[in-house]
């Protein structure tokens, strides 16, 4: 299915007042689908597919007057191949368990959000961090939402927020020990996903936004193939 597939339903979107980027030096803004419509897990593949992006409860995708530099990208998962740098990733978490889980419990998931937003967005809109932030950003889902919990042992070391698509998987948000950076444990959430992926017989794993040039978001081109959503169609990046 291509980007431009309708929508057989009505969407009332709403959008922000120009606000500053919290990646460029540009003014932005962002169109937010109906905060009261209940999102299914079909809808939420049909935004997914038109470049909207989940955050929370809400569905958004950015708006801006003179910048388009916010572009969604996918791996097409049958294409890609796990060379040395991921194949050395994988082996060297081999050692962790993952449970798959509709909701988070407990205190050990907020802690660890806690250390990675202080520790690796400092600098961001997201800190500090706190519970409600917690609560609303990572703990709010929609229909197919789900967390892949990372454990050595009995020790949290990664979640990753995930949605399943009717063509694969949303990696909405990953967060994880920051101290343990030898272990590559987002690239690794990435893999991973990558596997459930195939092994749920689907075709992608939706990274959400690339932006050329922000170091925050390289780590996305990276994995090739990479898709991206240009003028309404999805083209393999060159």
């Amino acid at each position: 299915m291509n980007s431009k597939s309708k929508i057989n339903e009505t969407i009332r979107l709403f959008r922000t007042a120009p606000h500053p980027c919290s990646y460029k030096k540009e003014t932005a803004a962002t169109v937010f689908v109906d905060p009261e419509l209940s999102i299914s897990q079909h809808l939420n593949s049909r935004l997914t597919e038109l470049g909207y992006r989940r955050s929370g409860a809400h569905i958004y995708r950015p708006d801006c007057a003179h910048c388009r530099a916010c572009i969604s990208c996918r791996l097409p998962v049958a294409q890609f191949t796990r060379g040395k740098r991921w194949q050395r990733i994988w082996n060297r978490n081999a050692d962790l368990r993952v449970e798959k889980s509709s909701k988070l419990s407990g205190d050990d998931a907020y802690l660890l959000y806690q250390e990675y937003i202080e520790k690796r967005h400092s600098d961001g809109d997201m800190y500090p961090a706190t519970l409600e932030q917690f609560d609303a950003f990572i703990r709010s889902k929609t229909e197919g939402g789900q967390y892949f919990c990372f454990y050595l042992e009995e020790e949290l070391l990664a979640v990753a927020v995930s949605d399943i698509l009717d063509t694969g998987l949303s990696a909405v948000y990953t967060f994880f020990d920051p101290q343990l950076e030898k272990r590559s444990l987002g690239n690794f959430a990435i893999l991973w996903q990558i596997e459930q992926v195939r092994a749920m017989g689907l075709d992608y794993l939706y990274l959400g936004y690339w932006i050329k040039g922000c170091a925050k978001m390289e780590y996305k081109s990276t994995f090739k193939p990479l898709e991206m959503l240009i003028e309404g169609e999805w083209v393999l990046e060159e």
